[in-house]
């Protein structure tokens, strides 16, 4: 249903197909009503040989009743006929408008999707970057106890491992902090996402409804133009 109403070729058919078949019934009830009123002359002009002026004259008002009943029946169906187009456009532009805005929400859905992707990559990169620090954090703290163990009089080199140590935790420190802000923000446009996913499904559930209408009031119409 969805692809349907997307469709602009379809739409228009639809809508041809629809005028297409309104112009035949009307011309189809004004040749009836055409040959209903020819039929009424023929048989007043074939009563007017025969029969008397009193007869003549209540035929004449009989056919004059008959031509107005047939004239009210057919304007009374052109109205119907009316009132039923307009009520398919109607419907028409209100399935237009929820396509367009089904197509906004799902640029909407493709950017956030896009984003999501984007910083799950960047924080991958992160992880990466972390496991890296920590494996050289590792290292450093080895080579610590090691330069520990083998001397102490290498303070002035330990004081510069040390300082070298404590920039790598600040580092980390500073990593660890950045990496849980971009969680937070990925799980605030996976949140939007969600929502968007959701709009996007009530917005499938309405054009549903208004294709639904939109066949009810179809049917309606031929079952009117028959009757």
């Amino acid at each position: 249903s969805v692809t349907s109403v997307e469709d602009p070729v379809i739409m228009s058919n639809i809508r041809q197909n629809l005028r297409e078949k309104h112009a035949r019934h009307v011309a189809d009830l004004r040749a009836y009503y055409d040959s209903e009123i020819q039929s009424l002359k023929q048989q007043l002009e074939a009563s007017q040989k025969t029969a008397s002026s009193e007869d003549l004259r209540k035929v004449n008002q009989t056919l004059v009743d008959r031509c107005d009943q047939l004239d009210e029946a057919l304007h009374e169906a052109s109205a119907r006929i009316k009132n039923l187009e307009n009520k398919n456009n109607r419907l028409e532009k209100q399935v237009a408008d929820w396509r367009e805005r089904f197509r906004a929400v799902s640029d909407t859905s493709k950017v956030l999707q896009e984003r999501v992707e984007e910083m799950r990559t960047k924080n991958k990169e992160k992880d990466n970057t972390i496991s890296r620090l920590k494996s050289r954090l590792k290292e450093l703290e080895e080579a610590f106890e090691k330069a520990y163990k083998l001397s102490d009089n290498k303070n002035a080199r330990l004081k510069e491992e040390n300082k070298m140590f404590q920039n790598l935790l600040g580092e980390h420190e500073s990593l660890g902090k950045e990496h849980e802000r971009v969680k937070d923000m990925l799980n605030a446009t996976e949140n939007k996402l969600l929502d968007a996913n959701t709009q996007i499904s009530d917005l499938k559930r309405t054009i549903s409804k208004l294709e639904a209408q939109l066949k009810q009031v179809e049917h309606e119409n031929t079952l009117k133009l028959r009757h």
